[in-house]
């Protein structure tokens, strides 16, 4: 689609139960504790899209076979214990963070030269402070450049124990790819251990949660001190096994936000208060501003109101959801501010100033620091063809001000395909009542 999608705006509430695809964090994290397993895994409800077809495709390349069954949704694994059999390897990861960091920290347990690198954004994207770590663990890990940011070089004769101190306060997804291979650390159990200790407030941490809990899912033990410090004891090993992923909670932000906006219902089967997704707290947020939220063991429910209130949130624990929350923040009667986000910054674009300069094309009012943005009420909000900057959460956010928004058009929709390729598809069928 190379024109922008208009998004046509709802006539009536929506009133819909929605399933939503696999989560992308689970299923790359469960791709690599796949691989990093002995023996066959299988995975189910897995999603494909850009960011895990790259996981996959460089897994493959490094030698784990991976079976790929899109029509049902699942990934057979063929895990080798932590051993790489490619020895050199050239992997390309387009613009996807989670696989780029996970795979430089998985490449530290071969032996061998690896190179790993992506598209032109990728390369703006910081990794500096994973290379610096897995360096103190005695891995030959660089920038190619020398600029902190991909393509990266790593050079390793396998991952030893040790110790590392990690700047956390840029991407959670450093202190994971660390946490999820240093269980496979050569060495006796006195020379193999691994302890990290953190420098700086952890972002995101509902995701070191996720990849704390799989790990044990998966068999791996860590000892974890209030968040601040982490020992993983060398010479464990992962076990395959059959493993069901959940829907993707960032996802079904979208539809619970139609919900919000419409004073409709929307129900997204799969999710419960005890998801691995820290990002299902967004209805909490929704239920800040007006809604209400049931909670099932299979599913999670939002209905709107007739209004919906200003709030003042700390977003830096479920951060994919910032632009969630800015792009209906104008419909709000109140101001919005979201805070502590400062990170987003360093995501597929600037989220931060993309979010303020595309709603300032719409006529709202926006209020940009370091680390927040502040949205006003809107009255009404101007036509407008919405940059994407190549980022997916800024295609599907904005579709969903366009649910009440009449001249709301998308640039570059098909970046969607990065997480959510059937968006537009499941998009279209609630507009036309269909789910």
């Amino acid at each position: 689609m190379e024109n922008p999608l208009l998004i046509t705006p709802l006539v009536q509430p929506v009133d819909a139960t929605v399933a939503i695809p696999g989560s992308k964090s689970i299923t790359n994290r469960a791709l690599l504790l796949a691989a990093l397993a002995k023996g066959r895994s299988h995975l189910n409800g897995a999603l494909f899209s850009d960011d895990t077809r790259y996981m996959a495709r460089a897994l493959s390349t490094l030698g784990v076979a991976v079976r790929a069954a899109e029509s049902e949704s699942s990934f057979e694994v063929d895990g080798n214990g932590g051993h790489i059999p490619a020895r050199e390897a050239d992997l390309f990861l387009g613009n996807s963070g989670t696989s780029i960091r996970f795979l430089t920290a998985f490449v530290a347990l071969g032996e061998g030269t690896y190179r790993l690198d992506g598209i032109e954004r990728m390369r703006q994207r910081p990794i500096g402070d994973l290379l610096d770590a897995l360096r103190q663990l005695g891995v030959d890990a660089r920038a190619e450049n020398d600029d902190d940011c991909p393509p990266v070089v790593v050079r390793s004769n396998g991952l030893k124990g040790g110790k590392a101190r990690l700047k956390a306060d840029v991407s959670s997804q450093y202190l994971s790819a660390l946490l999820m291979v240093a269980p496979l650390a050569d060495g006796d159990l006195a020379d193999g251990d691994i302890e990290i200790e953190l420098d700086g407030v952890l972002a995101s941490q509902p995701y070191i949660e996720m990849t704390l809990r799989m790990m044990e899912q998966w068999g791996a033990r860590v000892e974890n001190d209030d968040f601040r410090r982490f020992r993983i004891v060398g010479g464990q090993g992962y076990r395959a096994m059959e493993y069901s992923i959940e829907p993707d909670a960032s996802g079904a932000s979208y539809f619970f936000a139609a919900a919000a906006l419409t004073g409709g219902r929307v129900r997204v089967p799969g999710l419960n208060k005890n998801s691995l997704q820290g990002d299902t707290a967004f209805v909490d947020v929704l239920a800040q501003m007006g809604c209400d939220v049931e909670y099932s063991a299979d599913f999670i429910e939002v209905r709107g109101g007739n209004t919906l209130r200003g709030v003042d949130v700390d977003m830096n624990a479920i951060s994919d959801t910032v632009m969630t929350l800015a792009a209906i923040a104008p419909f709000a009667e109140g101001a919005t501010r979201i805070r502590n986000i400062g990170h987003i910054r360093h995501k597929e674009t600037d989220r931060i100033h993309a979010l303020a300069t595309e709603l300032k094309r719409l006529g709202v009012r926006v209020e940009e620091t370091a680390d927040s943005l502040t949205i006003h009420p809107a009255r009404a909000l101007k036509p407008a063809n919405i940059e994407t900057y190549d980022d997916h959460r800024m295609a599907m956010s904005f579709a969903i001000t366009g649910l009440r928004a009449p001249g709301v058009a998308i640039c570059d929709p098909d970046c969607v395909n990065k997480t959510f390729p059937d968006f537009w598809q499941r998009l279209g069928e609630l507009e036309a009542g269909l789910l």
